[in-house]
């Protein structure tokens, strides 16, 4: 028997199990990625390093667009306390971006890219070719027309229900989802300029609207498990998302160091990207003074947990390790290096893989009929998945976080004679390559017990 408060949150339940999936793909491309930066000629015919890079970063964006949508059908209706509009069209919706999504996939792995921009009629309107956005022009459009009836459907909810501020901050954060997107069809033949309006979709994304989406979240997964007055949370909301805004938008300034732009972006880019981790440290705060004044205890340890460590781990990745390399006179040495790729896996993991792992174990136990939690067997193998996948990402963002720095000492700041050539360099970094792979393979067994957690049943007399 289901224990949601409206029948119509259901739908939720698809995408999160189609993200979760997407998820443990993404994953899997990663490790033979990494085992490609040291065994070169690995699955080198199969899936060449470009490829399992594309599907790798691809199925990133795709599951936590899952996983955000997921997260919307289910909250909004419960904060607006009505059904939601149309379930048949969230169904239908689903359908058609898990079919876009799958081609897509498929459409990377068995077709050269440059067959498949010529098969999906890129010469008539170029987008593709960009990393992050190297979907044909047809999935494109396939997802501004999936956004458009997300956010018909989730708008009307909102319109004839009640209007909290963390319906508010979720939706002013998905309509700037979908608004950004739209950048992704600009694609001007002057490189420097297609760069510049190319952060306008990845950076505005990710340090700017899906911090919304991640607050909003968090603050409805508090407010059920701590107890504590609504007010209270929608005070922490608010001054969260201004400085998340305020500093983001801004921040976009330190990806326009070196794009032949004007010089002042050096000191915007430095000055508001030094402020980027004071939302971060916020929030910390925030979820833990929420835990600590709590009215109830939830019976739901795993849910709490996520919570937390999304705002540990957020702050560590999006802030620590951002502002490690975001000033302009560091950045002219770190950018483009693995520095940056510790920061991104980082960040992305703990800001965003995190509270769409949090708003799932908050809420399938009601989906799935089981109550407000797991049995307590399934919750230590969940717990078990938070840990393993969580301490692993901390290795791997300290293994890359080693790599960078010895890859901008030996290719960069070299102290005598000339600078070793890139590839010269990726050698002497190889031990910190396969360290970063034995990461990953226990970020894959943390993966497998929190997947193991859906099964657990508590044993019986």
């Amino acid at each position: 028997m289901s224990t949601l408060k409206f029948q119509s949150q259901a739908v939720a339940k698809p995408y999160f199990v189609f993200a979760l999936i997407l998820f443990a793909g993404q994953i899997l491309f990663g490790l033979i990625m990494g085992l490609q930066y040291v065994v070169g000629d690995f699955l080198a015919g199969a899936i060449p390093f470009n490829v399992a890079r594309m599907v790798h970063t691809n199925l990133l964006i795709v599951w936590l667009l899952f996983g955000f949508m997921g997260a919307a059908y289910y909250l909004i209706p419960e904060e607006a306390e009505t059904e939601l509009h149309s379930p048949k069209l969230a169904i239908a919706l689903f359908w058609v971006f898990a079919a876009a999504g799958v081609l897509t996939i498929l459409g990377y792995l068995l077709v050269p890219y440059s067959t498949l921009a010529h098969i999906t009629g890129n010469e008539y309107f170029p987008t593709m070719g960009r990393e992050f956005l190297e979907q044909p022009t047809i999935t494109k459009i396939g997802i501004v027309v999936v956004a458009l009836g997300f956010l018909f459907n989730i708008g009307m909810t909102i319109l004839k229900g009640r209007k909290t501020v963390i319906n508010m901050v979720l939706l002013t954060g998905l309509v700037g989802l979908a608004v950004f997107f739209l950048f992704s069809f600009y694609n001007p033949a002057n490189i420097a300029l297609d760069k510049y309006f190319w952060w306008f979709v990845v950076h505005l994304w990710v340090e700017g609207v899906w911090e919304l989406i991640m607050g909003a979240i968090l603050a409805f997964i508090l407010i059920k498990t701590t107890g504590v007055d609504r007010e209270v949370i929608e005070k922490w909301l608010y001054v969260i998302i201004a400085m998340a805004l305020i500093t983001g938008i801004l921040g976009t300034g330190h990806h326009f160091y070196w794009l032949a732009t004007p010089e002042y972006w050096q000191w915007v880019g430095s000055i508001f990207s030094a402020l980027e981790p004071l939302p971060f440290f916020a929030m910390v705060l925030y979820a833990f003074n929420m835990v600590n004044r709590r009215r109830r205890e939830h019976p739901n340890k795993a849910a709490t947990l996520w919570a937390l460590g999304t705002a540990v781990m957020a702050f560590l990745g999006a802030g620590v390790w951002g502002f490690l390399h975001t000033l302009a006179p560091v950045n002219y040495y770190t950018h483009g290096s693995q520095i940056t790729a510790a920061h991104g896996h980082m960040a992305f993991y703990g800001a965003y893989a995190m509270i769409v792992m949090t708003i799932i174990s908050y809420a399938m136990p009601k989906i799935r009929g089981i109550g407000e939690a797991n049995c307590n067997r399934a919750q230590v193998w969940e717990m078990w998945g938070f840990w393993l996948m969580t301490v692993a990402m901390v290795f791997i963002t300290l293994f890359l976080t080693g790599a960078g720095v010895l890859q901008v000492w030996l290719q960069r700041l070299p102290e005598t004679g000339e600078a070793l050539s890139f590839m010269a360099t990726q050698d002497k970094l190889s031990i910190f390559y396969w360290l970063r792979e034995i990461a990953g393979v226990f970020f894959l067994i943390g993966l497998l017990a929190y997947f193991r957690s859906f099964f657990v049943k508590e044993k019986t007399a």
